[in-house]
């Protein structure tokens, strides 16, 4: 079943606000208990400490942890842009699961090759708070970011 109304707004809220480079959130979107994930890892595993270091954690988590990767990837595409598809939206364990899909766009830094990158989202949510939301990308593009990232 498509998402809710609400749902879609927030992330299409989420979506406009990263376009602009803009890295205000909608309020109470993301709690500080959020968590994100690439590829089903959690990043506060990618980040070389213990996931369970209070400081790993506060980057990791909440609105930080999407601060800290909308950061990373305007990094890596300077004129980064997002788009995404149809939401659909199912119930288990009392909570909301969203999943759709998504395209990055853009040009990657240093070499001004044309990324067009498909996303696949899956967000869970409880009521309109978002517990957890896991990215999926090729392994080629996400190696493609992680080079544009290094160059200055």
């Amino acid at each position: 079943m498509a998402a809710s109304e609400a749902v879609t707004a927030l992330v299409d809220q989420v979506i406009d606000l990263f376009n602009r480079k803009s890295m205000d959130l909608p309020d109470g979107f993301f709690n500080r208990q959020t968590q994100f994930l690439l590829n089903g890892v959690p990043f506060e595993e990618t980040l070389g400490r213990s996931s369970s270091d209070p400081l790993v954690l506060m980057l990791s988590r909440g609105p930080a942890g999407y601060r800290f990767t909308a950061k990373a990837v305007h990094h890596a595409i300077p004129d980064a842009e997002l788009q995404r598809g149809e939401l659909e939206e199912t119930t288990a364990d009392g909570a909301h699961v969203v999943t759709g899909e998504c395209w990055l766009s853009g040009h990657l830094r240093g070499t001004g090759e044309v990324a067009d990158l498909l996303i696949g989202i899956e967000i869970i949510l409880r009521g309109l708070v978002v517990e957890r939301v896991n990215a999926s990308l090729d392994p080629k593009g996400l190696a493609r970011l992680h080079e544009a990232r290094r160059r200055p």
